[in-house]
Formats: structure tokens, C-alpha cells, sequence
């Protein structure tokens, strides 16, 4: 019976990689230094994973750790390493950038999407520092291209930023997918999936522990 929710793996490795496909994972988010909460990978680990793995793999387009304030020589980068996923054969690319008050940066979200087309574009947890998640929620959708936002609610983690994500699952109906993500792990899925109902669901162990 197939399963009511997609499940998606962050992995930083071709060994996770593997393992999180073997375990049952749906599709796999790739990107380097998680301990950085994920920066973008090495070109060749791209490569290796799209190469020998069968469920899509979506790649983290994130130049440096820190905030998400990036300059006209950062978002150059970015829209490089968009370009170099698209030549790999990524299903999609995940991203996100702030003004200095911490909302959203409509103008360089609209460039790296205009970039990434026609990979799936997520935008990720960037959005649980701005000021009002769902404001920012809202924002996104009036802009073209965005298939997923990946969010905590505004929390350190989906549990605690439940009451938000349902909210925002409310809002986003069926136009962007709304991906809860922070310490989510085969173990407690099941229930955080009874409160919310999401039709995806991200994390490093959301199919077991991934061998290093």
C-alpha cells in the first residue's frame, strides 16, 4: 500500500545516500556540513549520488554558514551552483535569502527560481527566521515557480512549531507544498503526521539512522 506521505532524507554522503534509498526513503535533499544546518555539496558528491541513486535528489544552494543575507557576488555563486545541478541531472534545488530585517528577499528569490528553471525549487528554513512565517508564506505564493517550502514553523523544530505549520499547510493548500522539517525521525512521524496531515515530511533520520 503506498504510503500517505513522501519522505524525504537529508543526506550528506553517497553512503547516507544509499542507505536512506535502501530504508525507504522518497526522495533525498543532498548538501554538505550538516553540523552548518547544510551547505552546498562538492560538484562530484552531486554527480555520484544523481549517478547511483533512483529516487530524486534535490541539492542545498547555500554559498556559506551564517545568515541568509547574501551579496551580488554570493547570489553569483548561487545561481552557479543552480546552473551546475541542472547539468547533473538534480530533480530540484533548495535555497533561500533574507533582507537585513530578516524578511524574505523577493528580488534575489525571484532571480535564483527565474535561474532554476525547470528543476523543482524549494525554498528552506530561511523562512523560520523571518519575522512572521506566514506572512512570508503568503509572499511566496504570489511568486511563480516555487514548488516547495521547507519549514520548521518558525520553531527549532516541527513539534514545537506545530499550531504555525498547520497554519501554514492551511494557507498553502495545494499550491507549494509544505514541508515540515526539524527533529523529525522514523519514530515520531507517525504522530506529528496524525496533527498535521502534510503530504511530505524532511529530516536526517525520518527512515533511521544513516551510517557515516
Amino acid at each position: 500500500m503506498a504510503s500517505p506521505y513522501l519522505k524525504e532524507a537529508c543526506v550528506e554522503s553517497l553512503e547516507q545516500a544509499l542507505a536512506a534509498e535502501a530504508k525507504g526513503a522518497d526522495r533525498l535533499e543532498l548538501c554538505a556540513y550538516l553540523a552548518f544546518d547544510g551547505l552546498t555539496p562538492a560538484p562530484d558528491l552531486i554527480k555520484k549520488v544523481i549517478g547511483q541513486v533512483k529516487i530524486p535528489v534535490r541539492v542545498i544552494i547555500r554559498p556559506r554558514n551564517g545568515d541568509f543575507k547574501y551579496n551580488e557576488e554570493e547570489l553569483n555563486h548561487m545561481q552557479s551552483g543552480i546552473e551546475l545541478c541542472k547539468k547533473l541531472g538534480a530533480e530540484g534545488v533548495v535555497f533561500g535569502a533574507l533582507n537585513p530585517d530578516n524578511t524574505l528577499n523577493i528580488e534575489a528569490l525571484k532571480q535564483l527560481t527565474k535561474a532554476a528553471k525547470p528543476l523543482k525549487v524549494v525554498i528552506h528554513k530561511a523562512i523560520d527566521a523571518t519575522p512572521d512565517p506566514l506572512e512570508a508564506l503568503q509572499q511566496l505564493l504570489e511568486l511563480e515557480g516555487i514548488d516547495t517550502v521547507l519549514t520548521s514553523g518558525g520553531k527549532s523544530n516541527a513539534f514545537d512549531g506545530a499550531e504555525t505549520l498547520k497554519a501554514m499547510l492551511e494557507l498553502a493548500a495545494d499550491k507549494i507544498e509544505v514541508m515540515p522539517a526539524g527533529k523529525i525521525t522514523q519514530f515520531n512521524l507517525q504522530e506529528l503526521h496524525a496533527h498535521l496531515g502534510a503530504k511530505a515530511y524532511h529530516g536526517s533520520r525520518i527512515v533511521g539512522e544513516l551510517s557515516k
